[in-house]
């Protein structure tokens, strides 16, 4: 499935309205970071990954690995909305026995290829199966998503370090830098400096977009497809915490919290 930039917007809209039912209905989970990195899913899954929702494990897919897995809402919604499962799923977050637990999980939802949540953990992973796909004589790539505050962990950079000694050309890293976490700004806690240059000091080809433009979306996945540089890649996307929602957007307290009834339909009125 491939869609333009005009209707990859409807459809991140439409994602959002999922995702913002599942955690309404489940009255747990966390818009704020799923609505941020929602367009950035958008393009993966609706036009950019070589996917096939009928064979979930097809050995040539692209991977993409959601290590800020708290935002799985928005995963869930493309898988859902792309027939991974059947829809009754969608209704069914965090409970006891679902196939959509809190955070991903490989062996009880189609269409993950990793388990994450325990943050700082995906992109070794992602590292892992690049190298795999690399030694396997294989074509297809791995997206790595990240949080911004999980930066802070230690164990992303040793990913970097390795995914840059292996020359992991399909590797694609996405940097959520909404500038928000669980208990305050980045500055305030631990400040992420200059992402760009980090990446790029480690021996990434990076890339710096606004996150919640489809253009620029597009067209740097594009470059990067385009690209003929033997290392692996970083795409620095700006984004806003609870994007598409004005009461939530940039707004900490929404990291993880479900919206009462009132709040649900204000912000459903506001995503349609």
């Amino acid at each position: 499935m491939k869609l333009n930039a005009k209707e990859l917007y409807k459809q991140a809209q439409e994602l959002r309205r999922i995702a913002l039912t599942m955690i309404y209905e489940a009255q747990s989970g966390h818009p704020g970071g799923a609505f941020s990195i929602a367009d950035i899913v958008t393009a993966l899954y609706f036009n950019e990954m070589n996917i096939n929702p009928k064979d979930p494990k097809w050995p040539d897919r692209d991977r993409f690995v959601l290590s800020k897995g708290h935002a799985c809402p928005i995963q869930y919604a493309a898988l859902g909305k792309l027939g991974y499962f059947e829809e009754k799923h969608l209704h069914t977050l965090r409970k006891e026995g679902s196939i959509l637990q809190g955070h991903p999980d490989m062996k009880k939802c189609p269409g993950i290829d990793i388990s994450t949540g325990s943050l700082g953990q995906g992109l070794a992973c992602g590292v892992g199966m690049a190298l795999a796909g690399m030694r396997d004589h294989k074509d297809y790539r791995v997206f790595v998503a990240l949080g911004d505050g999980e930066l802070d962990e230690g164990e992303i950079w040793e990913a970097v370090m390795s995914a840059n000694a292996l020359k992991l050309k399909n590797l694609i890293v996405i940097v959520d830098h909404n500038g928000l976490q669980l208990d305050g700004t980045l500055d305030q806690i631990v400040p992420c400096l200059d992402i760009t240059k980090k990446f790029e000091a480690f021996g990434f080809e990076t890339y710096e977009i606004n996150g919640h433009d489809f253009n620029e979306i597009l067209s740097v996945f594009e470059k990067i497809r385009n690209s003929d540089k033997n290392c692996p890649k970083c795409i620095h996307a700006h984004t806003i915490k609870g994007k598409g929602v004005s009461f939530m957007e940039n707004q900490l307290g929404w990291h993880g919290k479900a919206p009462n009834a009132e709040e649900y339909a204000i912000a459903m009125r506001e995503l349609s």
